[in-house]
């Protein structure tokens, strides 16, 4: 049986106020090619269906037709929810979708019911794990002594396996779980998870079973032979900008699990970062390589140039960042609020906040405008 592993697609999810949606369009529709061209026989997606827990009615467009894809293009569908999802949005007539094909696991109830799939070798077992809120987790699991995410999930693993042992021998077993597995290098676009200063759990949790497909991380990422995340099919920060962002197709055997195959998924849109003085931004030959990526600005000129987006989108499009770090770096230090205005005129505070914030001093003209609102709040205040 072969199995293709992705998961964290964050479907609505948007890149620094660009609209993701085409981009997450464009790369589903790839994983629906891959399923045909590698004759995948069950897709699983251990959670973050969606970025957030009520999404757009876009994305859920966006994501009905991307499984509806998967669907036709002859795989079974295992789902679970993720932090970012609502559980029981997503679990929506889960019993009805299992009659086409999409199985949605999303109960905590339903956790040691796993998904069975015949081939030739026989059964293989597909146990979902929703994303398990520590808290809420060890009251309905009935652990109430439970801490943590390890707590909850160790129960959670105790059940799967409870139920692997009653099933007949040689049943095959996969995993979908959305967890920090201690030894995952995480990114600056996961939301965090941590419940008391604590989100990692050890892998030694998820033992006794065939294969782990994990969510969660957005890199993909091996553990162990038998435990990988895919990570997200694009990357959503500056940080995963040199990650080749990838799917695993996993097969599994008569004995378990076989081989395990990277695939490399297209870039709809590559991301960049630049840094140097606007004019040189503008006019430099050697920036027309990043004109069409997504793009990260750090300008260097010594005044913070007024309108710097406006005028880097003439050039470059999809620029969705800026900074500005003035060459040779700032001169001023950081001070308390009252040290900082102790013994100033409002007019000379305000003259040092333009100061400090743009790296030059008002000019006569901006002086006479800060001098006149200041002179006009002070009458309000009389008033």
């Amino acid at each position: 049986m072969r199995v293709l592993h992705t998961s964290d697609w964050h479907v609505g999810r948007t890149f620094h106020g660009a609209e993701l949606l085409a981009d997450q369009e464009a790369i589903l529709s790839h994983l629906a090619d891959l399923v045909v061209d590698e004759a995948v026989d069950v897709v699983v997606v251990p959670g973050d269906i969606y970025d957030r827990a009520v999404p757009s009615a876009d994305a859920v467009r966006v994501a009905t037709a991307a499984l509806g894809r998967l669907r036709a293009a002859g795989a079974r569908l295992v789902l679970t929810s993720g932090n970012h999802d609502s559980a029981p949005r997503l679990g929506a007539f889960a019993d009805f979708a299992a009659a086409g094909g999409l199985h949605l696991r999303t109960t905590i109830a339903r956790l040691h019911e796993p998904v069975l799939v015949e081939d030739r070798h026989g059964t293989v077992a597909f146990y979902g794990i929703p994303y398990l809120e520590p808290e809420p987790a060890r009251h309905a699991l009935g652990v109430p002594e439970a801490r943590g995410h390890t707590g909850v999930l160790t129960e959670a693993m105790r059940r799967v396996r409870e139920d692997l042992a009653a099933r007949e021998p040689g049943t095959r077993s996969v995993v979908l779980a959305h967890a920090f597995v201690t030894g995952g290098a995480p990114s600056e676009s996961e939301r965090t998870i941590a419940v008391g200063g604590v989100e990692q759990v050890p892998g030694a949790v998820f033992d006794g079973v065939d294969y782990v497909a994990l969510g969660h991380l957005h890199g993909p990422q091996v553990l162990a032979p038998h435990l990988r995340y895919s990570g997200s099919p694009l990357a959503y920060s500056f940080q995963e900008a040199a990650q080749r962002k990838a799917v695993w197709l996993v097969d599994i055997d008569a004995d378990g699990l076989g081989e395990v195959r990277r695939r490399e998924l297209p870039v709809p849109r590559r991301l960049a970062k630049v840094s140097g003085k606007l004019d040189e931004l503008l006019e430099e030959p050697v920036f027309e390589q990043v004109v069409e990526c997504y793009l990260s600005v750090t300008l260097t000129d010594r005044v913070r140039p007024v309108d710097g987006m406006r005028s880097l989108r003439a050039r470059f499009p999809h620029v969705v960042h800026l900074d500005w770090q003035p060459e040779g770096g700032g001169t001023t230090t950081a001070l308390r609020y009252a040290k900082a205005v102790r013994g100033r005129s409002d007019s000379e505070i305000a003259e040092t906040f333009l100061s400090d914030t743009r790296g030059e001093v008002p000019n006569h003209r901006e002086q006479d405008l800060l001098t006149e609102a200041l002179e006009a709040s002070g009458r309000e205040e009389e008033e």
